[in-house]
């Protein structure tokens, strides 16, 4: 049938009812689970496209389901949590999660969130990805960057920051994930480093650097690629 298979962890009824029939009627597969310890039996014997995971269950804090789950699959899970401190989200995204939704939140915006992350799943296996959107054209393999058929020269670190932030097109790369993968151990902390790049890769790759659809800032956690949405 070929319809994606989600997991639900959420220990909330009324958000469960909420949903199953929000899912449902896009013709997604559905499971639910109240507590960490069958949305775990779930997740281990059906081995779902995606989950959608609570913080605050009442058996186990949600980051230790993350953190099991990640010890085996690498499939996508978008967190849903009313904890919406800045440093709740950042310690999910850095343990595994490639999305985090603070709640209340809209259908439109899981909806939108859940195709992203599963797009992506789709392309995780591609080694050297070649993403396009809005005129812009990251070529990995041939280490190619083009902006309306024009080639865009990039410095090494531009380049790498870019590499970074494509391997997770659409999902959030943190501050820390950023700075250790483009500067390796002596860049932690240094998030102005950040900031200069950013704004260099703004400056080159998008048509409006003063009002950014690619490079998206996500306050206090890091930044997103956007190729997939035409605004944000």
């Amino acid at each position: 049938m070929n319809r994606p298979l989600i997991l639900i962890i959420e220990d909330e009824d009324s958000l469960r009812r909420f949903l199953v029939p929000t899912l449902s009627g896009r013709q997604y597969q559905v499971l639910c689970a109240a507590t960490a310890t069958e949305g775990l039996a779930l997740a281990r014997s059906h081995n779902p496209d995606l989950v959608l995971l609570d913080l605050g269950l009442p058996d186990r804090d949600g980051m230790d389901v993350l953190r099991e789950i990640r010890t085996w699959s690498r499939k996508p899970v978008v967190i849903l949590s009313a904890r919406n401190q800045e440093r709740d989200k950042v310690r999910a995204l850095d343990q595994g999660a490639d999305d985090y939704l603070a709640k209340p939140f809209g259908a439109a915006e899981l909806l939108a969130r859940i195709r992203v992350a599963l797009r992506h799943n789709l392309q995780a296996e591609v080694t050297e990805p070649v993403v396009c959107g809005d005129g812009l054209r990251i070529d990995l393999a041939r280490r190619e960057v083009s902006l309306l058929e024009r080639i865009v020269k990039l410095t090494a670190l531009e380049y790498r920051l870019l590499e970074a932030l494509v391997r997770r097109n659409g999902k959030v790369a943190t501050h820390s994930q950023l700075l250790a993968e483009v500067w390796g151990p002596g860049g932690e902390g240094n998030t102005h480093y950040l900031r200069i790049y950013m704004a260099m890769l703004r400056k080159k790759l998008e048509a409006d650097p003063t009002r950014p659809r690619h490079f998206i800032t996500e306050p206090n956690v890091g930044y997103r690629l956007n190729l997939e949405e035409s605004g944000n």
